[in-house]
């Protein structure tokens, strides 16, 4: 059952990376060696290389200025989030509630939803969905950036990269679900709203 975990090398590159960052004694604003060199210290392909910077920048740790170069963050600005990415990095256990967390955020990002004037982005977003422009991940990334709340958000993305890097069974795209959902959201009950969240999920609780 742990496979998917031990598969992902590049999972054990990011918790190398930042041990160097550590080692290195590096500090906001200090560039960070390229792929090229983190490949031949590492000892790692670059594709993984890459894949670990991509995790390390949705932590917020890193940015990639375009021409410069990638460089270290504040980690201190993002301490929730880097905990809690720090957390499913480095816990085995903890692979099996990220399912969960991220189904929770998204449905508190529905009841936030409600209470905000969207309808017009929701109308926007059924076209999408009505002509099959649009799947699971690209819905739930539209509904937690109308929920409005940027911390919700920074930790979904991180969840959600993880959900699939983990190959996790998202299920057939069923449009009259996505559909139920929107609808249920334009009329804003929030009863509604959950059972056509728990629809769409094959959700019991």
């Amino acid at each position: 059952m742990d496979a998917p975990f031990h598969n992902k090398v590049y999972i054990e590159i990011v918790k190398k990376i930042r041990y160097m960052i550590e080692q290195d004694g590096l500090k906001k604003g200090d560039k960070i060696p390229s792929e090229r060199e983190l490949s031949e210290r590492l000892h790692v392909g670059r594709s993984s290389v890459r894949e670990a910077l991509r995790a390390l920048e949705l932590l917020g740790l890193i940015e990639t200025r375009r021409g410069e170069g990638t460089f270290l963050r504040d980690a201190k600005t993002n301490r929730l989030v880097e905990l809690l990415s720090s957390f499913i990095l480095q816990d085995e256990k903890a692979i099996k509630d990220v399912k969960e967390t991220k189904f929770l955020i998204e449905m508190d990002c529905l009841r936030l939803i409600i209470h905000k004037k969207t309808d017009e982005k929701l109308k926007n977003l059924m076209k999408l969905v009505q002509e099959d422009l649009i799947q699971d991940e690209e819905f739930f990334l539209n509904i937690v950036k109308l929920a409005d709340n940027h911390l919700f958000y920074r930790i979904w993305l991180i969840l959600s990269d993880f959900y699939r890097s983990l190959n996790m069974d998202q299920g057939p795209f069923e449009k009259r679900n996505y559909e139920a959902l929107i609808e249920a959201l334009l009329t804003s009950d929030e009863k509604n709203v959950l059972e056509a969240y728990k629809k769409l999920r094959k959700l019991s609780i």
